[in-house]
């Protein structure tokens, strides 16, 4: 008798489509089992309005969540970044697999770089954290650029530049990687210049907290330095959120020498929209070994950059 197939919930964009099928095949391979991809329509899918006025987070996750929790799926795929920072109850992320490029990337007319871009140029990305760090970059560097909201899946963001009504659109890299779509990319932006959102290019696979035998088989795909990463990214993205409504980019990165590990690099910036004020800051140190250490760099952190005027750029996102 053929084992029964392990239902993975996915919501229904090409992105999460491709995204659930590479984690599908993964869970195939380590747990001898067909995986069948069930689609999902949630709230963020359907909703026309901009991501920051129908909560940002959590718009994409709850109806994922919700068909966990009742049974309708065995496991769940999220884009990390979309996933509220507060632990679900009853959930458990139980794989954070090894991330793609966090890098946020530029589609620009006439294959231009961010550099290359006419003056005056109309910029399209729904995030107010790019919009933040690409105006603080333009006016350090004498551009002149326009950010303009946008939202939509890939083609339709894509389109705007084709169509020729934005000069540009900035996207995650790990998004187009993942739709086989990096070649149409024009300008690799380097983190010095966009921090990307906190846990960007990582995915989580979540299931039921009671499920023993799929945690530990889940657990295969799980890689602890990606894990440690965005544990303290997103540590620092919740202690921000707390004491301060302005939008967050983080990143922490492994440096290596040669082949061992030796420290993990945490970057974290919040600003106004316009670009006027961004408070910046990086800390250096050992690899936290454990999920508490991992949490206490991102919540240090934080209170330092809080203490440094993050506090003050209260008011700044649309509720």
């Amino acid at each position: 008798m053929t084992e029964k197939a392990l239902r993975l919930g996915t919501r229904r964009s090409k992105l999460a489509m491709a995204q659930s099928g590479q984690v599908a095949d993964a869970v195939s391979q380590v747990t001898g089992r067909p995986v069948e991809l069930v689609e999902i329509t949630t709230y963020g899918d359907t909703s026309r309005e901009h991501l920051a006025q129908i909560g940002g987070t959590g718009v994409f996750v709850a109806a994922l969540r919700d068909a966990l929790l009742r049974g309708e799926v065995d496991f769940a795929v999220h884009s990390l970044k979309d996933l509220p920072t507060a632990q679900h109850e009853g959930l458990v992320v139980a794989a954070v697999p090894v991330r793609e490029d966090p890098r946020d990337v530029v589609v620009a007319r006439d294959a231009r770089k961010l550099t290359d871009l006419s003056r005056g140029a109309r910029i399209g990305t729904g995030a107010p954290r790019r919009m933040a760090q690409l105006n603080a970059y333009a006016r350090t560097h004498g551009m002149e650029i326009e950010t303009v909201p946008i939202r939509g899946n890939v083609d339709t963001r894509i389109g705007y530049v084709r169509s020729g009504e934005l000069d540009a659109v900035v996207l995650a890299a790990a998004g187009l990687n993942r739709v086989g779509r990096i070649d149409e990319v024009t300008d690799f932006l380097s983190v010095d210049t966009v921090l990307p959102a906190p846990g960007q290019g990582a995915l989580a696979v979540e299931c039921p907290a009671d499920n023993a035998d799929l945690i530990a088989a889940l657990a295969e795909l799980d890689d602890p330095f990606t894990r440690a990463a965005v544990t303290a990214e997103r540590s620092l993205l919740a202690a921000l959120e707390a004491g301060c409504s302005a939008p967050v980019g983080a990143l922490a990165d492994l440096l290596a020498d040669g082949q061992t590990v030796k420290e993990m690099r945490l970057r974290g910036v919040v600003g106004t929209t316009d670009g006027s004020t961004l408070v910046q800051l990086s800390t250096t140190g050992p690899v936290p070994q454990t999920h508490e250490a991992a949490m206490a760099l991102g919540r240090d952190m934080a209170t330092e950059m809080l203490a440094q005027g993050a506090a003050g750029l209260m008011g700044e996102r649309a509720h």
